[in-house]
């Protein structure tokens, strides 16, 4: 191997390497051309294998270290700088995305919201009007608490709140991920879980109305509640997309409106993940905290509801992106 040949064949290479590391470094990779970055990626293997014949020839530390910075140069930049850009994607995606696919989506979202209240309504009805109704829905324990000591069983949380929060979490998902992926069933288990959900959350809150506990109930409900029950909406919402991609795709075949609604259920569920950790958060560690004063949690979750109202309608200008 002639030594001077192959460096004075390679070194172009490794010049025009530099020259585009230099421009990432500085400009970042948005500032190259498509083809610049395929020419980026090529010459960063390019140099790796040559990094590896230097090594083994032993070519002279000299030439190695040279070479070895620019192999570590092109990796952080390449790889590192794609992270950063997956992390920008994703906060451009929950400042502007979600918002826009919430009200891109709001219809489904409403038939969802819809759906849960009639439920709700339902259970309140017949939970007034026949005890036996009420004993079926609500769990045993449950109406023995409130019935026969005349308190509410959200004092259990104390004490144990990490474990609490993550199981609320855990269980706040796995409704949302049902009430989604119920949307492969045309829709129709997604609207059994809202329903069976507004039927739970109606027959509860009769229960807790008839025997005057509603004040703290209610206290306790909202802080969480403000993102929870809208999540499961949102959720149900995405579920409602993909049975309308099942059942009317419309204008479309029906696997490309699959993936249209599923697109955009998938993006709604997105924005639904952080949402109830942070609702599982509060339900865990505040809203059953006794020396908070329940009136301090109505107003937090009033306030929470009326960010995310604010949240959801904000509306991308122009300028928004500068």
């Amino acid at each position: 191997m002639n030594i001077q040949r192959w460096i004075a064949r390679r070194e172009p290479n490794w010049r025009r390497l530099d020259t585009l590391l230099r421009q990432v470094e500085t400009q970042g990779l948005k500032s190259l051309q498509a083809l610049e970055i395929e020419e980026l990626a090529s010459l960063y293997r390019s140099v790796s294998a040559d990094l590896a014949r230097a090594r083994t020839h032993k070519l002279g530390m000299t030439l190695v270290q040279e070479l070895q910075q620019l192999t570590s140069r092109s990796y952080n930049q390449i790889y590192q700088g794609s992270r950063r850009q997956e992390w920008g994607a994703v906060v451009e995606f929950m400042r502007w995305g979600f918002p826009a696919i919430v009200q891109e989506t709001w219809g489904y979202i409403a038939v969802a919201t819809a759906t849960f209240a009639v439920g709700a309504l339902v259970a309140w009805w017949y939970a007034w009007q026949d005890p036996v109704f009420m004993a079926i829905v609500v769990p045993p324990h449950i109406i023995e608490i409130v019935r026969d000591r005349g308190e509410l069983w959200m004092g259990s949380i104390v004490g144990m709140e990490p474990l609490a929060s993550s199981s609320i979490t855990i269980n706040n998902l796995q409704v949302s991920f049902g009430a989604v992926g119920g949307g492969i069933t045309a829709g129709l288990y997604t609207l059994f879980i809202l329903v069976y959900n507004g039927i739970h959350i109606g027959a509860i809150a009769t229960l807790i109305a008839q025997y005057n506990l509603s004040y703290p109930f209610w206290a306790f409900v909202w802080p969480h509640g403000s993102l929870e029950l809208p999540a499961i909406f949102f959720a149900g919402g995405a579920g409602l997309l993909i049975g309308r991609g099942l059942l009317f795709p419309g204008p479309y075949r029906r696997v490309d409106a699959l993936k249209l609604y599923g697109y955009q259920a998938a993006k709604l569920l997105f924005g639904i993940v952080p949402m109830l950790i942070i609702a599982g958060l509060i339900e865990g560690f505040f809203s059953p905290n006794p020396s908070i004063p329940d009136s301090l949690k109505y107003v937090t979750g009033i306030g929470l509801l009326a960010l995310l109202f604010r949240y959801c309608t904000r509306k991308k200008s122009i300028n928004s992106s500068i």
